[in-house]
C-alpha cells in the first residue's frame, strides 16, 4: 500500500495513549505552551479549550496559573490520563468529543489551543474552522505542529511508508505555511515561534525504540542537561530570529480572531 493512503485515527491513539499508563514516562513540551500564550496574553480568568489533550498536561498548566481550561479528546485512555493526572485544585474540565464537530455554542472560548494535533489530519483547514467557530471575537488561537525542513521529517516519512509510524500518518508545516492558513481563517498572527527538542529527538526515538527489547534508557541524560544550560543564551538568541524557524524541530503561530468589520494582515 502506498504510504500516501494511510491515516491516522483513533484505534492509533487509544492504543498510544493505553500504552502510557505513567504520564511521566511521556515527554512534556516543558511548558512551551502556556510560555507562549503567557508572552502576549495574562492567562487568569480566561476560558480556555484544549484540543487534543493527550496527556492534558498543557492544560493544567494554563490551569495553575489561573486558566479555566477544557481538555478535549477523543480518546478515552487520553482521558484516563488527564484525570489521573489532575489535582484538587486544579480548574480542568476532561471532554470526550470529536475535534471537528466540538460541542460548544460559537464564540464560547477566550482561547483554543492545540499542540501536536493539526498535523494528524488530511483536512486541516475543516479543523482550524471548527477552531474559529468557538473562539470568541478577539480570542486567541495557537496553532503548535512539527516543522518541515528537519530530518525528523525524513525519519518520520520513512517509517510512515514501512507503516512502522506510531499515529498511522502525519504530515508538517514550514513557519509560512502554517501563518498562511491561520490568515486564511481570519486571524491575525500576533506570535510566530519555534523551538529544538531537549534532550534532541533522535535520542528520543532511540529511547521508544529500546524498550521494546526490555532497556530503559534515562529520560533526560545529564550530558544534554549540560549542554541546554551551557548554551541556553545563545539558544535563545537564536530562537528569536525568524529564519531560525526553518530549522526547528516544532513551530507555533499564535492568531487573534478579527471581528467582521476588521482588516487581516
Amino acid at each position: 500500500m502506498s504510504a500516501i493512503k494511510r491515516s491516522s485515527n483513533k484505534e492509533h491513539w487509544d492504543k498510544f495513549w493505553e500504552s502510557a499508563d505513567r504520564v511521566e514516562e511521556v515527554y512534556s513540551n516543558e511548558g512551551r505552551v502556556s510560555r507562549e500564550l503567557s508572552s502576549v496574553l495574562d492567562i487568569s480568568g480566561k476560558l480556555i479549550l484544549e484540543v487534543g489533550a493527550g496527556t492534558g498536561r498543557d492544560g493544567i498548566m494554563l490551569s495553575r496559573v489561573g486558566g479555566k481550561v477544557v481538555s478535549l479528546d477523543y480518546s478515552s485512555e487520553s482521558l484516563r490520563l488527564i484525570r489521573d493526572g489532575l489535582g484538587q485544585e486544579d480548574n480542568v474540565y476532561p471532554c470526550c468529543a470529536d475535534a471537528f464537530t466540538l460541542p460548544f455554542p460559537d464564540e464560547t472560548f477566550d482561547v483554543v489551543f492545540h499542540q501536536g494535533l493539526l498535523e494528524h489530519f488530511r483536512n486541516p483547514d475543516d479543523l482550524i474552522a471548527e477552531n474559529v467557530r468557538v473562539l470568541k471575537t478577539g480570542g486567541l488561537l495557537l496553532v503548535d505542529v512539527p516543522q518541515k525542513f528537519h530530518y525528523y521529517t525524513l525519519i518520520k516519512h520513512a517509517l510512515i511508508f514501512l507503516n512502522k509510524w506510531f499515529a498511522g500518518w502525519e504530515c508538517e508545516y514550514s513557519i509560512s505555511e502554517l501563518e498562511a492558513m491561520l490568515r486564511r481563517h481570519s486571524l491575525e498572527i500576533v506570535r510566530s515561534y519555534g523551538d529544538w527538542f531537549n534532550p534532541p529527538i533522535w535520542y528520543r526515538m532511540l529511547r521508544r525504540g529500546v524498550l521494546s527489547l526490555g532497556v530503559k534508557l534515562p529520560m533526560y541524560p545529564g550530558i544534554f542537561t549540560f549542554f541546554r544550560k551551557l548554551f541556553a543564551p545563545l539558544r535563545n538568541f537564536l530562537l528569536s530570529k525568524r529564519f531560525i524557524l526553518y530549522t526547528t524541530l516544532v513551530i507555533g503561530a499564535i492568531g487573534v480572531k478579527k471581528g467582521a468589520g476588521d482588516e487581516v494582515k
